[in-house]
């Protein structure tokens, strides 16, 4: 890993390396079209990546609704895991979020998923309830987490 990294907007030229991340990291991986059509068709749609010398080392997408953001995937290639990168561009989408004035944030995470639940607790999140069989691949609950800014 470069001592540099970048944050910036995902673009649809990102979406073959966010595909490697995505797969790298999920069961169930989004499609090329359904990140085109995020990127392209969703007016509601905010994506960053974070980039180590050109190579998108993670991202992250959210929903930003009027004064809500949800944030639809957050991934981290397993070789950059460990290094707080996830935390950092989670942070950087709370900060676009406040930016554009929204004042409380969710998301989904698996239950047994430890890890996750721990940098959103350290971020402010807290469980507010439970998904029963969100997820498709396993019918695993999913927290429903939540923070506010205000």
């Amino acid at each position: 890993m470069s001592k540099t990294l970048t944050f910036r907007k995902m673009n649809t030229e990102d979406i073959d390396q966010v595909l490697n991340v995505e797969k790298q990291s999920f069961t169930l991986p989004w499609s090329r079209e359904a990140f085109f059509n995020e990127l392209n068709h969703n007016q509601y749609a905010v994506y960053m990546v974070i980039e180590d010398e050109g190579n998108i080392a993670g991202y992250c997408g959210a929903w930003i609704v009027i004064d809500e953001s949800h944030i639809t995937n957050i991934a981290i290639l397993p070789e950059y895991r460990g290094q707080k990168l996830g935390e950092a561009l989670l942070r950087k989408m709370i900060e676009i979020s406040i930016s554009m004035g929204v004042v409380r944030m969710t998301l989904e995470v698996r239950v047994s998923n430890a890890v996750a639940i721990s940098l959103y607790e350290k971020l402010g999140f807290q469980k507010g309830g439970i998904r029963k069989n969100y997820y498709t691949d396993n019918q695993e609950d999913a927290y429903v987490m939540w923070v506010n800014f205000s």
